[in-house]
């Protein structure tokens, strides 16, 4: 399983967020793309029309198994993609920005 650390990750990584709708409300990476698992396969062109062409997709959930699952199918369709060890939980933890889609300070549920 390709994974990374939420330390690793730089400003700029194409981020996507796996989490269900009500998770995302809450608190979210800002700048990510959100495709919840429970709608990846039928929403998939929608990463494929954002994901850069030539760079790595790091997919993140709560706290890393949604994600695994949905890192793994991208591999499986040659996308370079990785599982962020932790999720959103170390990722908060990490004193990273969560936010709301009002750009207010979030939370992770």
């Amino acid at each position: 399983m390709p994974t990374v650390e939420v330390m690793d990750l730089k400003d700029g990584d194409f981020l996507l967020d796996v989490r269900e709708d009500d998770e995302w409300q809450a608190g979210h990476a800002d700048g990510a793309l959100h495709i919840p698992m429970s709608e990846f396969v039928a929403r998939y062109g929608e990463l494929t029309e954002a994901a850069p062409q030539d760079g790595r997709v790091h997919v993140i959930c709560r706290s890393g198994g949604r994600s695994a699952q949905v890192t793994m199918y991208l591999v499986q369709q040659g996308i370079d993609a990785v599982n962020i060890d932790g999720g959103m939980q170390v990722w908060a933890a990490a004193g990273r920005s969560v936010v709301t889609d009002e750009g207010r300070p979030g939370h992770v549920v």
